[in-house]
């Protein structure tokens, strides 16, 4: 059996520092190794977002109410023909204002003035005969008087005189007939106002069964009629008791300007519409520049002459949808929350607010968009353009 050979000294060190360097790489990639796999520290939140607000206040405003309204002429005449004829002339521009009594349409007079000058000739053989009549009447009355005559020649010359009365009156009736005929062959304007396209021109044949020759409508005073509901006539009515009736009736034209002229109540309609719980109320509106139309769409607004403060909003503010109005507002904790609104009348760019914010809460009225009801935010306080 052999005899194991000794290790040298220079051996044995060698070998050592060989195994503590294995284990000090082994301990190295543990440690990198450990530290590549820790995670990575969570990013920072974002910033709450920023918005502009606006608060509520008090301002002086005058209660009001707006309605659709239409507006409507005091007056309109549709003119007809009320002879037959053959139109000579039309004597009227299409648009034109006319006044009352003034030619518009003139039929052929030739029949009718000879009908006339027939009834004018017959009323004057009527009355020959019934001066002759009267005068053997009376002549035979008085022979009957002296006995020269017999009564039954009075009552006969009494029926001849009496059947002459009769024949007067039919031809003066006949006369006036013919006169009142003669008259209708000119069309003349029975109201002041504008009259709009003739139906027939010179040449056509024109009679009661024509139709519409044209149509006057009155411009100046003009009516604007407008429904109001039983609730909001209770309201009306409860402040002008206040001001001793002395609302104010406007209207505000389809281009969103207001009528400068101011109306007077004309009428309230006594009987409301059941299905829609509606009456009827109506002003009238002095329109000396021919601005307001017959038939045309309107606002109607009655409001209060004297100003009261009440809390108002920026109109920017409002926000609605299928449950009605409402506006976010930033709390004291800076949150985000809605709030439902009963609102009043448009003042300019503001709204009147009955209930759903009280005074001095901060609204948003930029960057709505981008903000949720619970969300906290950055708000900047913002200036009305009428403040600045």
């Amino acid at each position: 059996m052999a005899t194991p050979r000794p290790v040298s000294k220079s051996r044995w060190i060698a070998g050592t520092a060989l195994v503590v360097l294995v284990i000090v790489a082994g301990a190295g990639w543990l440690l990198f190794g450990h530290v590549a796999k820790t995670p990575q520290v969570a990013a920072a939140p974002p910033p709450a977002p920023t918005v502009g607000v606006r608060l509520a206040t008090m301002k002086g405003v005058s209660q009001s109410f707006e309605f659709v309204g239409r507006i409507k002429a005091t007056d309109k005449v549709e003119v007809r023909a009320r002879v037959e004829g053959f139109l000579e002339k039309v004597l009227f521009r299409e648009g034109q204002d006319v006044k009352a009594g003034e030619l518009l349409y003139q039929i052929e007079k030739v029949q009718f003035q000879a009908a006339f000058d027939q009834a004018k000739a017959n009323l004057t053989v009527a009355e020959a005969t019934l001066t002759n009549a009267k005068l053997e009447y009376e002549r035979s009355l008085e022979l009957s008087k002296r006995n020269f005559s017999p009564q039954s020649d009075v009552d006969q010359k009494k029926a001849a005189l009496d059947s002459a009365a009769g024949r007067v009156m039919q031809t003066k009736a006949a006369l006036t007939q013919a006169q009142v005929n003669l008259d209708y062959t000119d069309i003349r304007a029975p109201i002041d106002g504008r009259i709009g396209r003739t139906a027939y021109t010179v040449g056509n044949l024109v009679n009661p069964a024509s139709g519409v020759l044209a149509t006057i409508v009155s411009q100046d005073p003009i009516y604007v009629l407008f429904p109001v509901s039983v609730r909001d006539l209770e309201a009306i009515r409860e402040a002008r008791r206040k001001e001793d009736g002395g609302m104010a009736i406007r209207v505000r034209l389809p281009s969103g300007h207001e009528y400068p002229h101011r109306g007077v109540w004309n009428l309230t309609d006594p009987q409301v519409d059941p299905q829609t719980d509606t009456l009827i109320m109506r002003a009238t509106m002095p329109n000396p520049d021919r601005t307001l139309t017959d038939g045309q769409f309107v606002t109607a607004i009655i409001r209060e002459r004297q100003e009261e403060p009440r809390l108002v909003v920026p109109q920017a503010a409002l926000q609605v949808d299928q449950s009605g109005y409402y506006v976010l507002v930033v709390n004291d904790q800076h949150k985000v929350e809605q709030r439902r609104l009963q609102t009043g009348p448009q003042r300019g760019t503001d709204v009147v607010v009955t209930s759903g914010v009280r005074q001095g809460e901060k609204v948003i009225v930029d960057g709505i968009q981008k903000v949720r009801p619970g969300q906290v935010v950055q708000e900047t306080v913002l200036q009305a353009a009428s403040d600045g």
